[in-house]
C-alpha cells in the first residue's frame, strides 16, 4: 500500500475488504488523503499507482449531462426539446412528449436495455449480444429501440441507462462529432483531465487498471467479457483520481458551464429515495441535510468496477474512490465520509 496521508480506520476497512484501487481526498487544493492499493494487473503483479486510470461505469453520466448543458448554453438545444425533434431515429412505441429534461432526470419512462429494477447480472446482457460489438451508442439501439414504454412520461424516477445512450446520440447529431470526441475536447481538456478517456478494453493505454471479478471459491477473472468493449454516454469512461478532482474543481469554478447553467445541472429535480433525503439533478445525485445541500455525488458499479466520488459544498472537500473490483469503493467512501 502506498501511503501519503492515511487514516487508521480507513486502512482497517481497506484490509478487511482487500481493497484494490486509489483514493484521493482534497479540501480545495489541500491534500487530505491519498493512497493506492492492490494490482492494476494481477497476472503481471503490476501495482496500482497514483496515476493509474480506472473505469468508473455510470459515474461518467455527469460528463454526458455537462455535454448536453453546453449545447443548451450554445442555444443548439433546450431542456424542453422533444426527443422526436432532436434525434432522427425511429422509436415507434415511445411517447412523443419525451424531452431532454426527462432523459437527464431518468423520468422519461422508456424501456432500459439493462433494467436494474428487474435484472441483476449485467454480464447476462452479452449472452446473445456480444460485448465486443458494443463500441458506440448506435450498437445499443436494438436492445430497446422497439420496446414498449415502461412507465408514463414523468410518472416517477426510474434509473435508466438507455436514456443516457439517447443523450449521447443527441450530442453526436447536434455537434456533428463522435460522442467520445466531443467529451474529450469540451469536458476533459477544459477540465485538465489529461489522462481520462473512453478507451477500448482490447486497446487499453498504459497504466490502466484491468477490472477483476472475484469468485466465491477464491478464483478470479478479468471483466473483459462482462462489460461493453468501449464505454459511452451511459458509462464506461476511465479516469484517474486526480482527474476526477480536476473535474469537480472545473465544474464548481464555472469552467465547463456558466453559473446559470451550472445551477441548472446541480438542481435537485426529483426525489429518488424514500429512505434518504436524496435527489437527482442532471447526471448527478444530490443529498440534502436540514433542507440544505450537503453533497453532490456520482457513482458507478459494473462487474470489475466500483467507483464513488463526491463534492461537499459546505467544506469544499472532494472525495474520489476508484476500484478495479466489483465491490469496495462504497465501503471506503463511507469510512472517509465519517472523517
Amino acid at each position: 500500500m502506498k501511503m501519503h496521508l492515511i487514516n487508521e480506520k480507513v486502512t482497517a476497512i481497506m484490509k478487511e475488504i482487500d481493497f484494490s484501487g486509489n483514493v484521493l481526498v482534497k479540501r480545495n487544493n489541500e491534500l487530505l488523503q491519498h493512497y493506492s492499493n492492490g494490482f492494476s494487473n494481477r497476472t503481471h503483479h503490476t501495482l496500482n499507482n497514483e496515476q493509474t486510470r480506472f473505469g468508473i461505469a455510470s459515474g461518467c453520466k455527469i460528463f454526458t449531462a455537462v455535454a448536453i448543458c453546453q449545447l443548451v448554453e450554445k442555444e443548439q438545444l433546450t431542456f424542453e426539446s422533444k426527443l422526436s425533434d432532436v434525434l432522427d431515429m425511429p422509436f415507434p412505441h415511445f411517447d412523443e412528449g419525451i424531452t431532454i429534461h426527462h432523459l437527464l432526470t431518468h423520468t422519461a419512462g422508456i424501456p432500459d436495455y439493462f433494467d436494474e429494477e428487474v435484472m441483476k447480472d449485467f454480464a447476462d446482457l452479452w449472452v446473445n449480444q456480444p460485448m465486443y460489438l458494443m463500441r458506440n451508442g448506435h450498437n445499443f439501439l436494438p436492445l430497446f429501440q422497439h420496446e414498449p414504454m415502461k412507465l408514463a412520461v414523468g410518472e416517477r424516477f426510474h434509473y435508466n441507462n438507455a436514456g443516457y445512450i439517447l443523450l449521447g446520440l443527441i450530442v453526436e447529431q447536434v455537434s456533428g462529432k463522435g460522442f467520445d470526441e466531443y467529451v474529450t475536447e469540451h469536458v476533459f481538456k477544459r477540465a485538465g483531465m489529461e489522462q481520462s478517456g473512453y478507451f477500448e478494453l482490447d486497446a487499453l493505454p498504459s497504466n490502466t487498471a484491468l477490472g477483476y471479478i472475484d469468485e466465491e471459491d477464491g478464483s478470479w477473472k478479468s471483466n473483459i467479457y462482462s462489460v461493453p468493449v468501449k464505454g459511452g454516454a451511459d458509462g464506461g469512461a476511465f479516469v484517474t483520481v486526480d482527474d476526477m478532482h480536476h473535474f469537480w474543481q472545473a465544474l464548481m469554478k464555472f469552467e465547463l458551464l456558466n453559473p446559470e447553467m451550472t445551477q441548472q445541472l446541480l438542481t435537485p429535480y426529483i426525489h429518488t429515495d424514500d429512505d434518504y433525503d436524496r435527489f437527482y439533478g442532471y447526471g448527478v445525485w444530490i443529498d440534502k441535510r436540514d433542507d440544505i445541500i450537503s453533497k453532490y455525488h456520482v457513482m458507478g458499479y459494473d462487474p470489475g468496477v466500483s467507483f464513488h466520488s463526491a463534492f461537499y459544498p459546505e467544506s469544499g472537500v472532494t472525495s474520489v474512490v476508484c476500484s478495479n473490483k466489483s465491490e469496495g469503493a462504497f465501503d471506503v467512501f463511507k469510512e472517509l465520509e465519517k472523517l
